[in-house]
């Protein structure tokens, strides 16, 4: 079984935490860990940065809809 991917999606400018989401809106991340309060650990494929987010800000990729997005 392969592992599901997301997509971190908040990107918010209004701050300094905001401007931060902004670097990371759009990155494919794999989840690692569930904790509490709706948070979890990510790490991101590209450079392997790991940060604690809500999971609110994330959204999974469905791979039947990329196929059919693409033809195949």
């Amino acid at each position: 079984m392969s592992e599901q991917l997301y997509i971190y999606r908040w990107g918010n400018t209004k701050n300094e935490v905001g401007r931060n989401r902004l670097k990371l809106k759009g990155r494919t991340c794999r989840l690692l860990c569930r904790m509490k309060m709706n948070s979890c650990l990510i790490e991101f494929i590209d450079n392997g940065q790991q940060y604690v987010v809500s999971r609110n800000s994330l959204r999974r990729i469905d791979d039947r809809k990329q196929m059919t997005e693409n033809g195949k």
